[in-house]
Formats: structure tokens, C-alpha cells, sequence
């Protein structure tokens, strides 16, 4: 799996993380898991094109030294389709802007 890890987190900073993700994405039914959903206007054509599959989202998975943002770009509609895939450039660069700009809003030094 593709992902930007962020490692070595400090024990405080986990509660922080968590209560971010769940300001800014939705939680799952596993607890360490969340859905972040990527904007529209950063869709591929295919995945403007396949609307029955929409949104799309990318997953964060946190535990209490890591935090992982997954470069697969999902959907939860549709487990397999040609239009869930790795991010292009583009939904790359949103999802570690995404990650960076987390960080520097809660403050964290890694």
C-alpha cells in the first residue's frame, strides 16, 4: 500500500489526532480508521464520469506512534471499479497538504 506515514508521534499527541480526524472526516466501525473525503474539483475524469460510485474518499489510519494516510482513493459504494485507484498527482499532493496542515494546526512537532 502507497501511504505518507508520519511516525514517532508522541502518546499526547494520539487524543489530538483523533479528535482532527473526527472534526474533518468521519470515523469507522474500526476505531483507528477514518474516511476523509476528497474534494470534487480534485476528481479524476473517470471518477467525474462514474457518479453512481461517488464521493471518494481516502483513509487515515492511526495508531498510537503513526498516523497513515493511504494514497488509494476509494469509494464506498463500490468495492472494485475503474475508478478507484492510487492518487493522481494532484490527490497526492492534497492528501500530504491535508496531513501537514493537521499537524501544524494541532501544534505537533515530529
Amino acid at each position: 500500500m502507497k501511504q505518507y506515514v508520519i511516525d514517532q508521534l508522541r502518546e499526547s499527541d494520539h487524543a489530538l489526532i483523533e479528535k482532527y480526524l473526527n472534526d474533518h472526516g468521519e470515523a469507522t466501525a474500526l476505531n483507528e480508521i477514518f474516511w476523509i473525503q476528497l474534494p470534487h474539483e480534485l476528481y479524476t475524469s473517470t471518477q467525474k464520469e462514474h457518479e453512481n460510485c461517488h464521493p471518494y474518499y481516502f483513509a487515515v489510519n492511526l495508531s498510537w506512534t503513526a498516523v497513515a494516510f493511504e494514497f488509494l482513493i476509494r469509494s464506498r459504494q463500490v468495492m472494485r471499479c475503474g475508478c478507484i485507484g492510487y492518487a493522481s498527482r494532484e490527490q497526492r499532493d492534497h492528501i500530504m497538504d491535508f496531513a501537514d496542515r493537521m499537524l501544524q494546526d494541532l501544534g505537533i512537532k515530529v
